[in-house]
């Protein structure tokens, strides 16, 4: 598919068609602001499948994928690929029902190759409430038996379906196959194109897909981590681990505010921060927790670590921070809480045979959900503290999404929103 460009018509079609985005919104990758964390205070613990109780509704999704819904006001979004076909998605379901209002296929394709914890439809859509961006990967099998190269392809539809714009800002090619959740920054998206080749971070323009800014990363390696961006020292920092490094970069211009090496090859979780240091947990082939001063200037190195930990560090889980506790789920089921600023280990305790999905957080609570479709919620304190626990009895690798009092969790065959029908009334 050509890049479509947007006309003045249509954009003033998607201006009326606009949605305000609220504080019980979840519009991107974990959130508003990318850690997880929900101001909602009306959030379920606990659910029964098998009576209904807390369960609002349940939906099968068409096709396959790991990637997050995402909500704004009365609809969620989600993507998939139907794989019998090749056809990658973007769904639009009512919040209220779960009724599929509209599917539109982003582009047709044979199936990539990926690691079997992977998806071909992995990567998270994001919405500024006028469009919605989404990413896949469009393969062309010129490659040997190992990976599946490609054009990384992004496109944008309004908030009724209508096709914007789509464009393909870089090549794409990995042994573990393609996932990158975009991210909205003023009136960019920013996407990571880690992979094992000629590697960059991108950013295009909301409005026509246009190439604002492109940033080459050294080390050619995959790597799998959505960006955070921050205020520290002064600075708007957009934060990234991956491709053998930790790297801060101006938003707006791509240009590097600082670099540290290390500490390991591959990375997957996202970082998050307590506004003073950014946590991360890492990866492969070495697993890492550091916690890091973001004030550096240049190419920096261990004085900015503030403390460090090799303890059953998650590669692929996103970590959360709660007040003073930094929560990490290890992709084995070994849970963990630190202290922030000390790095004390709190607690660890085995909570699951396997986690992939990423940590929530509502109420002060945090929401650990297993691959096998077991949910404990904890409190984070200086003792391990169980509050609820819960099945949904599927498979379960995408991260849960929080909105308006409601929980919205996919698993392998459905989309579940737990919650109870005066907190997740519409706004």
């Amino acid at each position: 598919m050509h890049a479509v460009r947007v006309g003045c018509g249509v954009m003033a079609a998607v201006m009326c068609l606009s949605v305000t985005v609220h504080a019980g919104d979840w519009p991107a990758w974990r959130g508003s602001r990318g850690d997880g964390v929900s101001p909602d205070a009306l959030v379920p613990v606990r659910w029964d499948v098998a009576t209904g109780e807390n369960v609002l509704w349940k939906v099968p999704v068409p096709g396959s994928g790991h990637s997050s819904p995402i909500v704004l006001g009365n609809r969620i979004w989600l993507t998939t690929c139907r794989e019998d076909g090749g056809q990658r998605s973007l769904l639009c379901l009512d919040r209220g029902t779960g009724q599929v209002l509209w599917e539109q296929g982003v582009l047709e394709a044979p199936l990539e190759k990926r690691h079997k914890l992977n998806s071909r439809a992995s990567g998270t859509p994001v919405t500024n409430g006028q469009a919605v961006f989404v990413t896949f990967l469009d393969p062309d099998f010129s490659s040997d038996n190992e990976r599946t190269p490609g054009d990384m392809v992004v496109a944008a539809y309004d908030v009724q379906g209508k096709p914007l714009w789509q464009v393909r800002p870089g090549r794409f090619a990995s042994t573990h196959g393609f996932c990158s959740s975009p991210v909205l920054f003023e009136d960019l998206v920013i996407v990571n194109g880690d992979h094992d080749g000629d590697s960059y971070l991108v950013a295009l323009d909301q409005q026509t897909g246009a190439i604002r800014w492109k940033f080459a990363r050294q080390y050619k390696t995959r790597s799998y981590v959505t960006p955070i961006i921050r205020e520290f020292a002064g600075k708007t920092q957009l934060l990234l681990s991956g491709s053998k490094c930790v790297v801060s970069l101006d938003p707006r211009t791509g240009k590097p505010h600082w670099e540290m090496d290390g500490p390991t090859e591959q990375f997957v979780a996202s970082p998050v921060d307590d506004g003073e240091f950014v946590f991360l947990t890492a990866g492969f082939p070495d697993r890492h927790i550091l916690a890091l001063r973001p004030d550096g200037q240049g190419q920096v190195g261990d004085e900015q670590i503030v403390w460090r930990s090799r303890r059953n560090c998650a590669y692929v889980p996103s970590p959360i921070v709660v007040g003073h506790h930094f929560l990490v789920a290890a992709d084995d089921g070994i849970a963990s809480c630190y202290h922030c600023k000390t790095g004390e280990r709190l607690w660890a305790e085995r909570l699951a045979p396997h986690f992939s999905a990423s940590l929530v957080s509502a109420m002060g609570l945090v929401y650990f959900l297993a691959d096998d479709g077991t949910m404990k919620v904890v409190r984070p304190g200086s003792k391990y503290e169980l509050v609820a626990e819960s099945s949904l009895a599927e498979g379960c690798y995408a991260s849960p999404a929080i909105a308006y009092g409601g929980l919205y969790i996919r698993t392998d065959q459905h989309l579940f929103a737990m919650g109870t029908k005066s907190a997740a009334a519409s706004p």
